[in-house]
This record gives structure tokens, C-alpha cells and sequence, in this order.
């Protein structure tokens, strides 16, 4: 009989296997010429938001079109006296104010001593400098921070005490390395590899694989950033997401090509098969993480679409190694694979004795306790939700060592909460049919009597006679909901009736209106994405598995999923539970990008569980026809890995924990806790316990359906008869 061609992929790892040396030599020479890249052209990272059109937008563009000293990027120099009023040191803040004047990119300095500036508290102890920028404070660099110290040096030498905030938190607050979270992470993942594999090859293979993906998926996005702009989150998030397929990917392969070598396969023939059969799961995978990530420019915010791309570098290059470099790493260790043994080795199921055998027996036999069971504990999970509030975190949330949060926290207390988050009212006044003082004052009046103004700056109009300011302090601070609805009452009720008839346009902008406008916006087109994702991810387990049944349960499961991890997160930093333990300083509302980003990564990583288990499921089930015991027998040959593997991806995000920034943390809990719940109570409970109810029909796909939709077997035989006639798993 003629022997079958190999797979594509199948001959991809054997090639691999082969010729460790080459291919992983090749893997180390991309790893530094991509660092070194990075390091040479590199480009920098930094939260550049388009929201044309909006209210902010319009009357950002009449105050950079009529008057440019209000119109750039502000930062606050925030001054403190513990002894004593600021005018006692005016020699020391007028000089400091000369020097701040002559900087670089500066536009204009407010000057907190001058009559009526408003930047100068009751008491006269708190004041600030507010300066306009030409260009965003993470632009000037980190180094333009020694030019602030230079300038502010007179008045800390008169014994006032100068913290920077506003806008100058991008430069107190550089985007963080990452390294002590990867070392965590790392750390972690190694006790958890060498308790389910064993021995120290196998636990250092997927350690060492990922992290050269990661480096070399990092260093293209630090390249690509030199020519497109990605947000201050991006590299964090690679990083992230990175780590956590990248040890999966290879933990997968390297469980089944260690089963192999236990049946007695040779390494390069075991190396192709496992190639061909995990390889092509974890393609489908990785594909449906990036899918789902590149969704996130359905939010009609290329900002946030941008954040999605930025992860895709890291897990493309993870698939690309667990194809490649994995398979190298196999064939250079081949049967040494089990050497240095600390432990009994594992493989993937140790007969009808082991644990998770008589745990899939007892789903198969009880599946509505376990399928109640599940629900349950995701309602629970759940019930948070119901309370989330989309917002922005403010730097007040950031630890008192941080100086954005020591200038946030005496604007505060020297000015009002609401002082932090003040609106800019641009009144254009083309077309005006009233004069300019019977304008400002109706516009006084009406501002100062709108519920929560704590203060209305007189009106003033520009040197060219075309604009109108008003600046208007809210009594909450920016992260307050009452804030939010203060500038929906500004915008649709306050402002519109105050120029009503007069002939002239105003908008409500300023820093605070962009941000709101900003988070309702993303609010908004939620919906939109995670129509998207679900419907991706729909479409390719349909796909995959040829059941629409599947596909309909995996959906539906994948929602609840990311219902209780909303849940998770909305109890912890906006109810407050255990916020402290994580370095989070008062109750926060949930970023507004936080849950999209969330629902994106999250939906695609759990497909990588879905695939993994689901496949082997379909084998049993195609060999035997048996629903129940296809179940049960995919369960038995999975969990451990798959319990393993989430292991691995929660230590590695809920590391990120140790993060300077509040919305790196929020993610970090929100994935983690998304990770652990769908791989324990989805995988666990949920899944098998739903397919052992449904039964048979588990598997329907109407005719015409399996007709029309594509092909993407997931793992395809998992059979070794081509090549060996040995029994494979996973």
C-alpha cells in the first residue's frame, strides 16, 4: 500500500525536529536583529484619541484656530505652602514662573499670584501654574522632566512643596517595563509547569520558547511604532497576551509530543505529528484571538482598534514559534524530554483510574447537578454587573507616592474634588446679535445656577474678539457620575438655552469633556463589538466542528463567561472589595475601554480551551459514535492540560497586578479572573455537563449549511497511522 503524503504542517515538524540547530539558531538571530531594530528606530507610545465631530472636538478647534494659548496640551504645577501663604515666597514663585515661561513647547503659564487667575485657594497655601503645551507632555520626553525640576528648583529651595499633575502624569509616570510582572509571571508558570509535567525539560521548553516569541513580537510592534501611533497600554498588553498564548501554545504541544514518545513514537515522527495535530489547533486559535482583537475596530475608534493590533504582533509570532521553534525544541530533546525528573511524570490521563477520568464519569452521570451547579456560581459571579459604571480613572486612584496623585489630592483639598475636572466653555460669537457683556452675563447666570457648579470664572473674550471663555468647576471630582451628568445637562439644556437666540454657537470642551464624551462613545458601540466577536467566534467553531449546536452553546457560554468577569471586576474597583491589596487608592468607575478590550481577548483566548477540548471530543466521537462517552472521554484526556495551561495564563495576567497604572491592573483582574472561570467552571462544569444533556444532537448541522460554510478542521486525524500506526493524544 502506498504510503500516505505527509500534512503540510506534519512535514513543517518533522523538518523542525530535524534540524534543531538550524531553526532555533534562526529564532535567536531574528530575536536579535529585531531587539536591535527596536533599540535603533523604535517609536514611542501614546494615547492619541480622535473624537472629530464631537462637542469637545469643535471647540478644541476654535480655541487652536482664535486663541492658541488656551488651546494646547495642559499640565499642572501644582505649589503647596505647610507654613505660611503662597505670597510670602513670591520672589521664589516669580521666578520659577520666569523660568517655566522660557521652556520648550510652551504656549503660555498661567500665574497662580496674579489678581482674579482663580489658581489660588481661599486660604492661599495651594496655587498652580497651568501650562499649555504645544505638543503632548509624553512627546517631550522623559528627560523634559529635569528642564520642570530646574525651573520649579527656587521655590523647593524656599520650602514649597511642587508636584506636577494634570497632563504632566505622562512623563511623572513613563510607560512601565513590564519586567518585574514578567518575572512573576514567569516565576509562577515555572511551579506550575514543573508540578504538571515533572521534569525540567519539559517545564523549561515553553518557558523558553514564549519568552523569545515575546521578545521578538515586541521588538515589530516597538518597530512598527515609529510609523503608526499606539496607545500608552499597547506594549503592556502585548506583553500580557504574549506570555499567556505563548506558554499555552507550547504547552499543548509539548503534552502531546510527550505522550507520543511515551507510546513509543520517535521524536521526529512524534515532532510531525504533534505539529500536525496541536499545530493546526493552535493556528485556528491564535487566528480567532486576532480576529476577535482586530473586532475592536468595529468601536469606530481607531484608537482602540490600534490597541487590538498592537497584541496581535505577540500572537502571531507564538504561533509562528509553536509551529517552528517548538517542534526544534522537541527534536533537540527528544526522548530526554522526561530527564531530571522532580516529580512522577504526567502524561495526559493515566487510565480509568486517574482523577479526572472519574471526574469526567461523574459529569456524564450526573450532568444536570453539575450543568445547575455551574450557572449558579456564574449568577453569582454576575451580579456586580448590574451596577457597572463606564467612566475614566482619574489620577486620584494612583498611590500617594505617586506625584500626579499628591497634585491631584491638594488641587482637591485647596480648591475643590471638581477643581480637577473643570469644563471650558467656547462661546463663538461670528454672528453674534447681542454685545458681548449682555451675552456673558446671561451665560454667568445660567451657568453658576446649574446644579453641582461649585464656581463660574467670569466670562472672558479673546484679543480678536471672536471667542468667549467660561470655565466651569463641577462640586465632584472628574470620575464622579455626577460629573458626567452635569456635562449632559451643560450640552443639551444649560449651554443651548443660554446663546438661544443671540446668533452665536458654544461647546462645552476642555480635557474633562473629551474623556466623558470619549467614554460615551465607547458605551455606546460596545454592543457593536461584541456582535462581532461572538459572531467570529460562531462562525469558527461552526467551522471547525461542523455542528451549529456547538457553535450556539459556545456563544452562549463564552457571554456568561464574560458576564461573571465583568462582575469580578466592577466588585473590586468600583465596589472596593480588596482594591487596597492591589495598590488602588479609592473606588474607581470601570475604564471605558477596559470591558471591550476584555470581551475581545477574552472571547479569543477562550477559544484556544474551546478547540482543545472540543477536538478531542469530535475524535472520540467520530470513532465511536457515542455522545456521553466522547464527552467523557475528551474531558478525561483535556482537563489536566487545560487546567495547567489557564493556570499559566491567570499567574501570568493577574502579575501585571504590580503595574504604576490603575487600568493595567483592571485588566490584569478582569483577564485573570475571565482565564480561571471559563477553564475551571465553563471547561469543567459547563461545557461537558450541556453536551452530555444534549446529547447526539450536540453534533446537528442543517444540510445546506454544512454545505456553504468552509472547512477548518481543527486538528484533523489524530491518528498516527499514517506514519506509525500508534495511538496519539493530546
Amino acid at each position: 500500500m502506498q504510503e500516505k503524503k505527509p500534512h503540510g504542517l506534519e512535514r513543517i515538524g518533522r523538518a523542525s525536529a530535524r534540524r534543531p540547530a538550524l531553526v532555533v539558531g534562526i529564532w535567536l538571530l531574528l530575536l536579535i536583529l529585531t531587539v536591535v531594530c527596536d533599540r535603533a528606530v523604535g517609536g514611542t507610545y501614546q494615547d492619541n484619541v480622535d473624537i472629530s465631530g464631537t462637542q469637545a472636538y469643535k471647540g478644541l478647534m476654535l480655541l487652536t484656530q482664535n486663541y492658541k494659548p488656551a488651546s494646547g496640551y495642559s499640565g499642572l504645577v501644582v505649589i503647596h505652602s505647610k507654613t505660611g501663604t503662597l505670597p510670602n515666597y513670591s520672589a521664589a514663585i516669580e521666578t520659577s514662573y520666569a523660568e517655566l515661561t522660557k521652556l520648550p513647547d510652551v504656549l503660555s503659564v498661567g500665574y497662580p499670584l496674579a489678581p482674579n487667575s482663580g489658581a489660588l485657594s481661599k486660604d492661599q497655601k495651594t496655587g498652580y501654574f497651568n501650562i499649555q503645551f504645544s505638543k503632548m507632555p509624553l512627546e517631550l520626553g522623559v528627560k523634559y522632566l529635569t528642564n520642570l525640576d530646574k525651573a520649579a528648583n527656587p521655590m523647593v529651595k524656599a520650602g514649597i512643596q511642587v508636584e506636577y499633575g494634570g497632563g504632566l502624569d505622562q512623563l511623572t509616570r513613563p510607560i512601565p517595563s513590564g519586567h518585574s510582572s514578567e518575572a512573576i509571571g514567569f516565576l509562577v508558570a515555572l511551579i506550575v509547569l514543573l508540578f504538571s509535567f515533572g521534569t525540567i525539560a519539559g517545564t523549561a521548553l515553553p518557558l523558553l520558547t514564549a519568552a523569545i516569541s515575546v521578545g521578538i513580537g515586541m521588538s515589530i510592534l516597538g518597530i512598527v511604532a515609529a510609523v503608526i501611533t499606539f496607545g500608552t497600554a499597547s506594549p503592556t498588553l502585548a506583553v500580557m497576551i504574549g506570555l499567556g498564548v505563548g506558554i499555552d501554545y507550547a504547552v499543548f504541544l509539548t503534552t502531546r509530543f510527550r505522550q507520543q514518545i511515551k507510546d513509543g513514537v520517535d521524536p521526529i515522527t512524534a515532532a510531525g505529528i504533534t505539529t500536525r495535530s496541536s499545530g493546526k489547533a493552535v493556528l485556528i486559535a491564535a487566528a480567532s484571538v486576532s480576529v476577535a482583537l482586530l473586532g475592536l475596530y468595529a468601536s469606530g475608534i481607531t484608537f482602540i482598534g490600534k490597541l487590538g493590533v498592537a497584541a496581535i504582533f505577540s500572537v502571531a509570532v507564538a504561533a509562528l514559534g509553536a509551529i517552528t521553534l517548538v517542534p526544534a525544541g522537541l527534536g533537540l530533546l527528544g526522548t530526554r524530554i522526561d530527564t531530571i525528573r522532580v516529580r512522577k511524570t504526567v502524561a495526559e490521563s493515566s487510565g480509568e483510574s486517574d482523577g479526572w477520568n472519574r471526574y469526567a464519569q461523574m459529569v456524564r452521570k450526573h450532568p444536570w447537578t453539575f450543568l445547575i451547579s455551574g450557572l449558579a456560581v456564574m449568577a453569582i459571579l454576575a451580579i456586580p454587573l448590574f451596577s457597572i459604571r463606564i467612566g475614566h480613572v482619574a489620577d486620584g486612584a494612583d498611590p500617594v507616592s505617586f506625584t500626579d496623585k499628591r497634585a491631584y489630592d491638594l488641587i482637591s483639598a485647596g480648591f475643590g474634588k471638581g477643581a480637577n475636572g473643570t469644563f471650558e466653555i467656547v462661546v463663538d460669537l461670528a454672528g453674534s446679535k447681542v454685545s458681548s457683556e449682555t451675552l456673558g452675563q446671561t451665560i454667568y447666570a445660567d451657568l453658576a445656577g446649574t446644579q453641582n457648579v461649585a464656581e463660574v470664572t467670569p466670562p472672558t473674550v479673546t484679543p480678536n474678539n471672536r471667542l468667549m471663555l467660561v470655565t466651569v468647576v463641577p462640586e465632584t471630582g472628574p470620575q464622579n457620575e455626577k460629573t458626567a451628568q452635569l456635562f449632559d445637562t451643560l450640552v443639551n439644556t444649560t449651554v443651548p438655552n443660554a446663546v438661544a437666540g443671540t446668533g452665536t454657537k458654544a461647546y462645552v470642551t476642555g480635557g474633562t469633556a473629551a474623556q466623558i464624551q470619549f467614554d460615551q462613545i465607547l458605551a455606546s458601540r460596545l454592543p457593536i463589538i461584541i456582535a462581532v466577536v461572538v459572531l467570529t467566534a460562531f462562525l469558527i467553531i461552526m467551522a471547525s466542528f461542523r455542528s451549529l449546536i456547538i457553535a450556539i452553546k459556545a456563544a452562549i457560554l463564552n457571554m456568561v463567561s464574560i458576564a461573571a468577569a465583568y462582575g469580578v471586576i466592577v466588585a473590586v474597583f468600583q465596589w472596593g472589595w480588596g482594591r487596597s491589596i492591589i495598590g488602588v487608592s479609592e473606588n474607581v468607575p470601570i475604564e471605558s475601554y477596559v470591558p471591550m478590550m476584555m470581551f475581545a481577548i477574552v472571547f479569543g483566548l477562550s477559544m484556544d480551551y474551546e478547540i482543545f477540548l472540543l477536538s478531542r471530543v469530535k475524535e472520540v466521537w467520530e470513532k465511536t459514535r457515542d455522545s456521553g462517552h466522547a464527552v467523557a472521554a475528551g474531558l478525561a484526556s483535556t482537563a489536566r492540560v487545560i487546567t495547567a495551561a489557564a493556570l499559566i495564563m491567570v499567574s501570568v495576567f493577574a502579575a501585571f497586578v504590580t503595574s504604576n497604572q490603575v487600568v493595567i491592573k483592571m485588566m490584569a483582574v478582569g483577564l485573570a479572573a475571565s482565564i480561571l472561570i471559563d477553564a475551571t467552571v465553563v471547561r469543567l462544569l459547563l461545557v461537558p455537563s450541556a453536551m452530555s444533556i444534549l446529547g447526539d444532537s450536540s453534533w446537528y448541522i442543517p444540510r445546506w449549511l454544512d454545505r456553504i460554510i468552509p472547512r477548518l478542521e481543527a486538528e484533523g486525524s489524530s491518528t498516527v497511522a499514517d506514519s506509525a500506526n500508534q495511538r496519539s493524544h493530546l
